[in-house]
């Protein structure tokens, strides 16, 4: 067997989850080169660190397979060092440890340091906003905050990611100045409550005040918000993504149901009345503004009136994005304690029938938009489409426009000006207005 698989060490960082497991990944790659480390994302190296994901059973089974992938490649001598970090780490590493020895260590959540000690490196503090980009070159996420006081009783973030932790304006501001000099034009507000931001530093909710900053960022053309509670929303945010033209008119909002007795268990702190008043005063402040929010069905206790009830009030509301999943029964959470009583199958059958109905309303908004222009940011080109969205679509998990490539010649991170000419169900179809 192989001892050394490479010449010279390269370090192949692999991550798995949301998008703050991508900005982690970037930020520990941007470590490693600025200590003379040759480090790859999801290429071949000899050394592999592998960022994973423990938030839902979906997620840690692909974390579990992922390891035992490169366990496996470690015994058959393709790769010489295998370590792990992130969520799954944090939460089950005493587990990991007796159930995947071979892990040649593991690291949680705040380890970053002693992640890089073991790879032959320092962590340098002076490096703020410095990262190895691994999105198009034309939007980064921003993480403002670190953890979450919320107590929501489904939820394991806080057993994995800690406290609410805010940044300073200031080192945020300098961070996004450098993805600005390096061709970033679009920002995504990333933690795991925007509405928390400021509580602990400044003893006040102070996104807006992030956001003022912000706008003065030279290069930077879109900020677009992710993940902002409902419960205790700071309204003052409104009155600025409706005063900048640099804010995405878009709100990532989890909303994640609406019957009254499931959101009391889930430890939401809201009710139906004051989730349609808050969604009716974001809409009103900020006339076609885009709202995703996300759902949970099959949650203990979930009766077929609740999910018919969620039902009817998706299709009155009628957001312009939606994604729903389903409940999963996490260890030490509040929620653990309640009997996981709604079978799988009808958790899925749940979950189509949301989704299906968010097909219909997706699909009559997308139509509307036939004959008008919107301004377009280029992402990426594939096969015979460039790929793009507006200012109302956030990478991945929204809508695409696609233009013709055959008839143009684009370049990926330009806006075009283009002409909605057709729609499905989740894209749209286009033409650059010249």
């Amino acid at each position: 067997m192989r001892t050394k698989t490479l010449d010279k060490n390269i370090i192949n960082v692999i991550t798995l989850g949301c998008s703050k497991n991508v900005y982690d990944s970037e930020v520990l790659m941007g470590q490693l080169k600025a200590n003379k480390k040759e480090v790859v994302h999801e290429k071949e190296g000899n050394i592999v660190v592998i960022n994973t994901c423990g938030f839902i059973k979906n997620a840690k089974e692909e974390s579990i397979n992922t390891i035992l992938d490169y366990v496996n490649k470690k015994k058959n001598g393709e790769v010489d060092k295998v370590y792990v970090t992130g969520c799954l780490s944090e939460r089950y590493k005493s587990d990991l440890y007796q159930e995947i020895p071979d892990v040649d260590q593991y690291f949680g959540t705040t380890d970053m340091p002693n992640l890089l000690k073991e790879l032959g490196a320092d962590y340098l503090h002076e490096l703020v906003g410095e990262r190895l980009a691994t999105t198009p070159k034309n939007y980064a996420y921003l993480k403002i905050s670190e953890g979450c006081d919320r107590t929501c009783s489904f939820c394991a973030i806080p057993l994995m990611r800690g406290k609410h932790k805010s940044r300073s304006i200031d080192e945020i501001i300098i961070e996004a100045k450098k993805l600005a000099q390096k061709g970033v034009q679009e920002l995504i507000l990333i933690a795991q409550d925007l509405t928390f931001y400021g509580l602990d530093i400044y003893k006040k909710r102070n996104l807006s005040e992030l956001l003022k900053s912000l706008v003065k960022v030279d290069g930077i053309q879109w900020i677009r918000l992710h993940y902002a509670f409902p419960s205790g929303f700071p309204l003052d945010v409104l009155d600025i993504i409706a005063k900048e033209k640099k804010i995405c008119n878009y709100l990532d909002i989890p909303l994640q149901h609406i019957s009254e007795k499931i959101l009391k268990s889930m430890r939401r702190g809201g009710s139906k009345e004051k989730t349609n008043s808050l969604i009716n005063k974001i809409r009103t402040k900020v006339p076609g503004i885009a709202i995703r929010t996300t759902l949970i069905v099959g949650y203990p206790g979930e009766t077929e009136e609740d999910f018919s009830l969620l039902k009817d009030w998706v299709k009155e509301m009628q957001f312009e994005r939606l994604g729903c999943f389903t409940y999963s029964h996490e260890e030490n959470t509040h929620a653990y304690n309640l009997i996981d009583n709604v079978p799988d199958d009808i958790k899925r059958k749940r979950a189509n029938e949301i989704m299906e109905i968010q097909s219909e309303i997706s699909w009559k908004l997308n139509r509307d938009k036939i004959g008008k222009e919107f301004n377009v940011i280029i992402d990426r080109k594939s096969g015979n489409y460039y790929l793009g969205r507006t200012e109302f679509d956030s990478p991945d998990v929204d809508n695409e426009v696609l233009i013709d490539a055959r008839t143009n010649y684009l370049k990926v991170g330009e806006f075009v000006k283009a002409k909605i000419i057709d729609a499905s169900d989740f894209d749209l179809y286009a033409e650059v207005v010249q």
